[in-house]
């Protein structure tokens, strides 16, 4: 899109949305003061201004007397976008202008693209100030020791950093700044697909509670009772409630500098280990391979598990080089001396459609090990595939599903999965070679080591 065809746009938008009843929300994306942006969002649905106040960051009272927005989105999914007048795609236009600070959203009734929108605002302004834009989770543990969690939806970050044990910072979009982590949102939007009060006790109260945004769940059109298991519409439903709404959630959004990062993984293939320890190289290679399954419910026509590569985690919002968002982290990592694990929770026992889904109670083990510092002093291997360190044996975890090649009865299938998988993130990551230095390019996986 040109950025003319941007300015058609945006008077054209305008005058759609003249005679309507608009809602309008000031608030900020970002909990540090340093470095938040004021933000003010225009929308025309009631619970689609509902959503944003519950995802962004509501300022005191006395801030909205001055308040000064540094970023506009206009957000009307009755306007339909003519692609050849506007140079989009399709009638569902979401378009960013750096420059102006205005997103223009139409077409679409889906209200992420909304926090996305400040998601995508702030990671190209972040990065010149040596602030780390990042979509991941935060929590913290009673001694102050922040711990990230960095995935694609689908890969268990909601869930996995949301324990009654560690206080919670937030669960999608923060910052790493000369100040620690901070989170971007006000707010969490968790997946309802599935939900149960047994197994997420704290993300399935929230659904009772006055003020949650439900989006896509199917409630029985008699009773009005919610069945989370339904889904017809998509498997992409969705909740947004208040931080507040999680009992052990952060009331400041922010914590000290991370003495743990988490790379979260659904390994579709049942090659990769349920964690491992990364190096800073293998830390920035894995970051910019941002390697996961696209699962069921994440995005449209996506039926069944598929590998992909999604850069550091996000790459639809990164609108830099993905090399600046890596060399970032790496220096975070270094200065901070952060340890990083890589954690599989995709498939063991074989790929997707043999094996089953990683336990998420030996996955919630592991991390509280590594979280607790216990796992750093546990016996190691080097994986042959991979070159990164495994436990060979850990207190109160299954010790067979730590060598994914055992948990295969077909041992020939496992090296040839493991041959492909390999090769899959050799190929991706030659777009990065030439802009990474050479102990990242070495921190790549070796085709030519055997198996164990």
């Amino acid at each position: 899109m040109t950025p003319e065809q941007f300015d058609l746009l945006h008077a054209d938008m305008l005058a759609h949305a003249e005679g309507k009843e608009l809602f309008v929300q000031d608030l900020f994306g970002g909990a540090d003061p340093t470095h938040r942006l004021p933000t003010r969002v225009f929308t025309e649905l009631c619970w689609h201004s509902l959503f944003i106040q519950n995802l962004l960051i509501e300022p005191k009272p006395e801030e909205l007397d001055d308040f000064d927005p540094k970023f506009t989105i206009i957000n009307l999914p009755s306007f339909r976008a003519d692609p050849e007048k506007y140079g989009c795609r399709t009638e569902t236009v979401i378009a960013c202008n750096f420059i102006k600070r205005i997103v223009l959203i139409g077409g679409t009734s889906y209200a992420g693209e909304t926090k996305k929108s400040v998601f995508s605002m702030l990671n190209y302004e972040l990065p010149g100030k040596k602030v780390m834009p990042m979509h991941c989770s935060i929590n913290v543990g009673d001694d102050g020791d922040s711990a990230i969690f960095f995935g694609l939806s689908g890969t268990g970050k909601t869930t996995l950093s949301a324990v009654a044990s560690r206080t919670l910072v937030g669960d999608d979009e923060h910052g790493w700044s000369e100040n620690g982590v901070f989170n971007f949102e006000g707010g969490c939007y968790a997946k309802m697909i599935n939900l149960s009060a047994e197994a997420e006790p704290e993300i399935y109260a929230t659904t009772q509670r006055f003020g949650t945004v439900l989006e896509n769940v199917v409630l029985d059109p008699e009773t009005r009772e919610i069945d989370f298991d339904d889904k017809s519409l998509t498997e992409n439903t969705r909740g947004a409630y208040p931080l507040s709404f999680i009992p052990n959630a952060s009331d400041t959004g922010r914590a000290g500098h991370p003495k743990n990062i988490i790379m979260l993984t659904a390994d579709a293939f049942g090659v990769l280990p349920p964690i491992s320890k990364l190096t800073p190289s293998q830390a920035m290679y894995h970051f910019l391979s941002g390697y996961t399954a696209k699962v069921a419910g994440t995005e449209k026509g996506v039926t069944e598990p598929e590998a992909t590569f999604s850069t550091c985690f996000g790459g639809p919002f990164m609108s830099r080089h993905p090399s600046e968002y890596g060399n970032l982290l790496r220096d975070l990592i270094a200065e901070h001396k952060v340890d990083c694990w890589l954690v599989n929770t995709g498939w063991t026992g074989g790929a997707y459609g043999t094996g089953s889904r990683m336990p998420i109670k030996e996955t919630r083990a592991l991390l509280a090990a590594a979280l607790d510092g216990s796992l750093a002093s546990v016996e190691f291997r080097t994986d042959a595939n991979f070159g990164f360190e495994v436990p060979v044996s850990v207190p109160g975890v299954d010790n067979s599903i730590l060598n994914p090649r055992d948990t295969w009865s077909d041992k020939d299938g496992y090296d040839a999965q493991a041959k492909k998988l390999v090769s899959m993130f050799i190929e991706n990551f030659k777009i990065y070679e030439a802009h990474v230095d050479p102990d990242v390019r070495d921190a790549a996986p070796a085709p030519a080591q055997a198996a164990e």
